[in-house]
């Protein structure tokens, strides 16, 4: 019994020294800007392991050479209470659980019903003699997840934590973006955002992103170019292979009305 509560001491004493660790770095990040984060350097590895080649694509600059339209169209497309909460907006993950459980139900549902069709499909070829048909596609019947992460939880995960979905990994997130709020102003916290966030393979921050798909640099952002780089951040490998299609330009002008109305930390 006693070498049990002396490894309980000892996982207890380890998780605490994490937490220490994690606030210790987000307190310097104050005055410090990051260099890398945990899903860059991960990327980095993927794309020099994968395509053997040098993939990072990164410039940090100060929050006054980021356009405020740039900061203005990722609040409202991303967090548009971003000012308001402190890290976490508990209604929205509530329902993003409800949509994505729902959608869950409905793939496993389409995939029993796909099979029932291949197999009695297979039975037929078979009592004609014909080959096997081919297998239904998995992939069809997969669920789109949908988050309810706010900017601050994105950043922490981005800071510290790897791509894994399960209830340690997200109770962590929780108490690193709790710390962030705790220890950061609101608007280091979108600088740091804003200079580290993914916008394409290899292409990380505002900087590069801006110079990247418009030439320009992130000051001189106008009011569309920002709102279609911030349409692009829940999955900007797709829309970089296609920065011209119609859903990305239509929802770019919906986010551009909203602009208007953001408050900026």
């Amino acid at each position: 019994m006693r070498a049990v509560w002396r490894i309980a001491v000892l996982v207890g004493l380890s998780a605490l020294s994490l937490q220490l660790f994690f606030m210790a770095r987000i307190a310097l990040m104050a005055v410090v800007d990051p260099q890398s984060t945990s899903f860059q350097r991960s990327e980095f590895a993927r794309i020099l392991r994968t395509e053997g080649r040098v993939g990072w694509r990164q410039e940090w600059v100060p929050g006054e050479r980021i356009s405020d339209h740039l900061r203005r169209a990722v609040i409202a497309s991303e967090d548009a209470n971003f000012a308001d909460h402190h890290g976490v907006e508990w209604d929205a993950l509530q329902n993003a659980w409800k949509k994505n459980t729902a959608a869950q139900a409905r793939a496993e549902r389409q995939r029993a019903e796909a099979m029932a069709r291949y197999q009695r499909a297979v039975e037929r070829a078979r009592r004609r003699g014909r080959p096997d048909p081919a297998p239904p596609d998995a992939a069809q019947a997969t669920p789109k997840v949908i988050g309810g992460s706010t900017i601050t939880q994105q950043l922490a995960k981005n800071l510290f934590l790897s791509g894994e979905r399960n209830f340690l990994r997200k109770g962590q997130e929780f108490a690193i973006t709790f710390m962030l709020e705790g220890l950061l102003s609101k608007q280091r916290i979108l600088d740091i955002y804003l200079n580290n966030v993914e916008w394409g393979e290899g292409v990380f921050g505002a900087q590069a992103a801006s110079r990247q798909y418009f030439g320009v640099d992130a000051a001189r952002l106008a009011p569309m170019q920002a709102a279609r780089l911030a349409v692009m951040l829940p999955a900007p490998k797709r829309f970089e292979r296609q920065p011209g299609s119609g859903y990305l330009v239509g929802r770019a002008g919906t986010i551009v009305a909203r602009m208007g109305a953001v408050e900026l930390p």
